[in-house]
């Protein structure tokens, strides 16, 4: 629990006293500044356990200070409107909070909730906020649904590393935007909806920017996430969960079309549902490269050319090296594991924050995820130390994020982000620099 100034605890348990002196006698109880019509707004922490405080029916004065405001540990806090205190349902009632505690930040010690403006700014905080595509859904849907890659086999994450070296006195640029060194050649991120194919989307995504930039622009293909979720079936399972490494072994071996030519076909949850068939085969053609068997799945589209990368290769995980190659060749792909706090991310640079500690295993699940990073910068907190971080693209469509882009923390190998990152050619000949 964070342990309050105490001119600040003072403060609560007054207002604590004036708002139960207020509330006795009423019929209905309202809801308090600090409380919010789904609930309370909080980042968790210990109120009705840390008093071993749980009432039967209604109990006016089976409360405590809350931020401000008051909450209840009584079994009549969630009948009319909910003003439980955030451990409510795990301590008194044994089961999950009807809804996920909103994260919040940690500022001197203190969890503050978000949406909320305080004098005393937190300064290393990013900005929460609720996604209308996870209403309803769980944290576990949520990992089971949204993410979607495979962590990689000892024998994969054992994988030779390329070291990229700096040249003696070489420095890299503080800020660097690959949409800005390469522009219209970087594509904007998909949205995987509820099927678990982040392990198609991110290296799509990847291997799109790296044909576009290594054939200097004459073909800018956004690479059909759906090719690869129906076509490779080799230790592969569509919308439920995928490799990286079988993933470029498919593209660099058999190639894949355009996303127009082989749309997305969504995947809702359904645990049943098989991914579609796979409606494109490729053939070889002599000299590597290779020629679809069959028409656009999309009737409309008649363009139906096979794309292809070289051989994937790993990069040391020392930020600079990252840096480096994706400053040279395009954006990168990296591994990186997803916590709770991760779904509601709305803008900011991400770290994530440990405050579902303490709380159940169920609140602290996550899974691994691979993502697409595009750039990096810094920015200068209010108290003078540099905050570096890495842009990066998800697949969870524009509305999430910074248009479906995130900012997270650089050089910690935060959520492993820095771990596993990868990078590959596109296969361009010369045949390819005269047509689009």
């Amino acid at each position: 629990m964070w342990r309050c100034p105490l001119g600040l605890l003072l403060l609560l348990s007054l207002a604590g006293h004036v708002a139960l002196g207020a509330k006795q006698g009423r019929v209905r109880r309202e809801l308090a500044p600090g409380l919010h019509l789904r609930g309370i707004r909080d980042a968790g922490g210990r109120y009705c356990q840390e008093q071993d405080l749980c009432c039967r029916g209604r109990a006016d004065d089976c409360a405590l200070p809350y931020l401000g405001a008051i909450c209840y540990c009584d079994l009549f806090c969630n009948r009319t409107v909910s003003d439980c205190c955030p451990d409510f349902w795990d301590f008194c009632l044994g089961v999950p909070p009807p809804f996920p505690p909103i994260q919040g930040c940690m500022h001197g010690g203190r969890i503050y909730p978000v949406l909320g403006t305080y004098w005393d700014n937190c300064n290393r905080c990013w900005q929460a906020g609720n996604h209308s595509a996870f209403w309803g859904m769980t944290l576990d849907e949520g990992i089971r649904y949204r993410l979607g890659t495979i962590r990689p086999s000892s024998l994969v994450m054992n994988m030779h590393e390329i070291y990229t070296v700096l040249n003696p006195g070489e420095v890299l640029p503080t800020a660097f935007e690959a949409s800005e060194k390469w522009p219209n050649l970087i594509h904007e991120p998909l949205d995987q909806g509820n099927c678990a194919g982040s392990w198609a989307f991110s290296t799509a995504a990847v291997a799109s920017d790296r044909v576009s930039i290594h054939s200097l622009g004459h073909m800018t293909p956004v690479l059909s996430p759906q090719n690869l979720l129906s076509c490779d079936t080799h230790q592969q399972q569509g919308c439920r969960g995928g490799r990286l490494d079988g993933a470029w072994w498919f593209l660099r071996r058999r190639g894949v079309v355009s996303d127009h030519c082989y749309p997305f076909s969504g995947h809702e949850q359904d645990e049943a549902g098989p991914t579609p068939p796979c409606m494109m085969h490729s053939r070889a053609m002599g000299r590597g490269k290779r020629q679809a068997t069959a028409r656009c799945p999309n009737s409309h589209v008649n363009n139906n050319d096979i794309y292809q990368v070289t051989p994937v290769y790993r990069l040391g995980s020392n930020d600079k090296e990252i840096m480096k190659e994706l400053m040279e060749n395009g954006p990168v792909q990296a591994l990186m594991e997803v916590h709770e706090d991760f779904f509601l991310y709305k803008g900011g640079i991400y770290s994530h924050t440990p405050v579902s500690l303490g709380r159940p295993e169920r609140h602290r699940r996550h899974g691994t995820h691979s993502v697409k990073i595009t750039g990096w910068g810094e920015e200068t907190l209010p108290d003078g130390r540099t905050l570096k971080y890495w842009t990066a693209a998800n697949s969870w469509g524009p509305a999430w994020g910074e248009r479906g882009h995130f900012r997270i923390v650089r050089g910690v190998n935060e959520c492993d982000i820095e771990s596993f990152v990868l990078g590959v050619w596109g296969r361009v000949g010369m045949e390819d620099m005269g047509h689009h």
